[in-house]
């Protein structure tokens, strides 16, 4: 049973729902639908049928198809950053940094609601408004990251962004390819062994005001 059909059994006959709990399973259900279908071949009509609602009541909430998605994108794309800066905010050790920010990835992209597919596998990408988002939470969570690398190695916002957005990157290409590869690795293993492959990179760049590298421990 999802989370709409939960939602569903659980409320009273007759009842309505406040308007921000309607709201939340409106995108409930777009989301189910737009990760199933892709954003040009789902319907308005198949949104509604999956919430239960009328197409009005629909309308009342999200004037059309795109209004509808970019709220999806918008909260996703939060979600996203949210993970990679209680990721960094987890420990003050920069060697354990490295493999809870690449479990944030891991962990972002294995949602069994799939979520990710609509930051990073969007049918959309020549809409602006898509393109402007996926790009904006790209850059946040690489600032955040270059925040942390700037603060601890005394290197310019320049230099710790250019790495900072390797390490990001690396981090969201890796992990969508081992959720949809064939022979799949063991999760821990796949962030133990990208951290690792990751901390020998950015380890070499010694801690601010010391010769010695970032590793604390």
């Amino acid at each position: 049973m999802t989370a709409i059909e939960q939602t569903e059994a659980a409320r009273p006959r007759g009842t309505r729902l406040p308007r921000r709990a309607r709201r939340n399973q409106l995108l409930g259900a777009a989301q189910e639908v737009f990760v199933a279908q892709g954003y040009h071949a789902a319907a308005m009509d198949d949104i509604a049928e999956r919430a239960g609602v009328s197409k009005p009541v629909l309308y009342q909430h999200f004037p059309g198809k795109l209004d509808l998605y970019l709220a999806l994108l918008d909260q996703h794309c939060e979600s996203l950053l949210q993970a990679v800066r209680t990721a960094l905010e987890s420990t003050t050790d920069n060697k354990q940094r490295v493999a809870a920010t690449m479990n944030a990835y891991f962990a972002y992209v294995e949602d069994e609601g799939g979520a990710f597919r609509l930051v990073f596998e969007s049918d959309l990408t020549n809409e602006p408004a898509v393109r402007e988002r996926v790009d904006k939470v790209t850059l946040q969570c690489a600032e955040a990251i270059a925040g942390v690398i700037a603060e601890d190695t005394g290197l310019p916002q320049q230099e710790a962004m250019l790495l900072a957005v390797g390490l990001g990157g690396v981090s969201q290409v890796v992990a969508r390819y081992w959720l949809h590869s064939e022979s799949k690795v063991n999760r821990d293993t796949a962030v133990a062994l990208l951290s690792s492959l990751a901390w020998r990179g950015i380890a070499g760049f010694p801690l601010h005001g010391t010769d010695q590298p970032g590793d604390e421990s």
